[in-house]
């Protein structure tokens, strides 16, 4: 029996998932592919699950309010639906610690000191070879299609809080189930959609609208209702976006072309925001598809 509920640090960086948070660019252009990163659990290509460094810095998920929220899945037709909104809408927060296949003295000493009362995620810092261990084993929320069948399997049927093990080809896992919620839901929104939701005044009441492009693209060309929130400026107001928007109402996101926008719309997501839509092809589509008003640049 454990002694203490383990922390809630924010998502760990890890090659357990199948998927990841791409890199945010700060450049109006597509970004480049992900590299290939770190090499835990994960089959190829191997990713971290938290975006590479941003010109020195890196795109940190903000702690929610709450380290348990309870979401709603909604369903919601649209061209694109993220890998969250798969398994059946559960998400599993978990943490696990990783050793060598051959180390079976140390699982079973391990595997004592956790029946003792000692912390999963004390002994993950102490002894995991995953790089999640820098955050005390902590993988974030999971859900189905995002990991290697073996881990995948052991998470999904593990009771709650209770420490079990499994065997992949990687090594030996003590993994936790911490909490469980209901997925999230991120989808593309196409052009011509969005502009009939735009007629109606109560959805610009209703919604929350966000663009991440930058003031001198916003200059250029802009739509009603959304809120600026530059890329480039995100160190001031990352850490703050579950006070500056609602985690429970839908929230559109656009940048020039779709793709940075759809980058922070996962972000946002890993955040706890319920519903998020991504503008496919972004404000340039927008304009060329759905409303010839808006100039194009």
């Amino acid at each position: 029996m454990l002694r203490r509920a383990p922390h809630f640090p924010p998502m760990a960086s890890t090659a357990l998932r199948l998927s990841l948070v791409p890199a945010l660019s700060f450049s109006s252009s597509p970004p480049p592919p992900p590299p290939s990163q770190s090499r835990c659990i994960s089959t190829p290509p191997p990713h971290h699950l938290l975006p590479p460094p941003l010109g020195g810095r890196k795109l940190r998920p903000v702690r929610p309010a709450s380290p348990h929220p309870r979401l709603r899945l909604a369903g919601i037709s649209a061209s694109f639906s993220s890998q969250s909104s798969s398994g059946n809408g559960r998400e599993l927060l978990v943490q696990h610690l990783l050793i060598k296949e051959n180390d079976l003295n140390l699982l079973l000493e391990l595997q004592q000191r956790i029946s003792a009362g000692e912390d999963l995620s004390d002994l993950a810092v102490e002894h995991s070879i995953c790089p999640s261990k820098e955050q005390g084993g902590m993988l974030g929320w999971v859900t189905m299609g995002q990991m290697v069948p073996e881990f995948e399997e052991a998470a999904f049927s593990a009771p709650m809080n209770k420490v079990v093990k499994c065997k992949t080809k990687f090594g030996w896992h003590l993994l936790q189930v911490l909490s469980e919620r209901e997925g999230s839901v991120l989808q593309d929104i196409q052009p011509d959609e969005l502009h009939a939701k735009m007629q109606d005044p109560n959805f610009l009441e209703e919604a929350q609208l966000v663009d991440v492009r930058e003031p001198e693209e916003v200059a250029k060309a802009s739509l009603p209702g959304f809120q600026v929130l530059p890329l480039r400026q995100f160190g001031s107001w990352g850490p703050e976006i579950t006070t500056k928007l609602d985690t429970e109402k839908d929230t559109y996101v656009m940048c020039h072309h779709g793709m940075r926008s759809l980058q922070v719309a996962k972000w946002l997501q890993a955040q706890g925001f319920k519903r998020v839509f991504n503008l496919s092809g972004g404000i340039h589509e927008y304009a060329v598809k759905a409303d010839p008003s808006i100039p194009t640049y």
